[in-house]
């Protein structure tokens, strides 16, 4: 049985208890998200799973998507949790420079949208997540927040993947 398949059934028989809230948090912390997908299972695949995430991170309301973002440190931030230092490796070479332009930019987008910058950061450089910050500060909140919402669905999906799979290419 491949392993990923293994870490889904695994999470399929897990009770419903702390532990496993814990490890489904460390994908995404809105606690309604953690809710739907411990309510949802069993689920028949990946592909189930990750429909289950998208829809409840879709629905998440204002105070669930505060509660999601507030887990997230700024790009280009140090930060020990092993994942967002995995997803933001691409900041490894950046020049003193442009980790302070990224740092005015991060600024720049909480000041206009009273919130964190997040980007599924996961194999771009820091210079496309510069880019990317630059040119969504010219979105209206709405379209803004839906931005918000597709890359929270990434990183959900990328970090459960990691959870069913944590003896592939990258590990918690």
């Amino acid at each position: 049985m491949a392993s990923q398949d293994r870490g889904l059934e695994l999470l399929n028989s897990a009770p419903d208890d702390e532990a496993l809230r814990a490890e489904l948090a460390a994908c995404c912390t809105a606690g309604s998200w953690v809710s739907a997908l411990a309510a949802g299972r069993p689920f028949a695949d990946r592909d189930e799973l990750f429909a289950a995430s998208d829809a409840a991170i879709a629905e998440l309301t204002e105070a669930g998507l505060a509660e999601a973002l507030a887990a997230h440190p700024r790009i280009g931030e140090r930060t020990t949790a092993e994942w967002s230092r995995q997803e933001q490796s691409g900041m490894g070479s950046a020049s003193a420079e442009l980790r302070a332009d990224l740092a005015a930019a991060n600024a720049a987008y909480e000041q206009r949208f009273s919130q964190v910058y997040l980007v599924c950061a996961t194999g771009k450089t820091a210079e496309e997540l510069l880019d990317s910050c630059r040119s969504r500060l010219g979105n209206d909140p709405t379209t803004e927040r839906a931005v918000v919402l597709a890359e929270l669905a990434k990183i959900s999906r990328l970090r459960l993947g990691k959870l069913l799979d944590p003896e592939g290419e990258t590990v918690r």
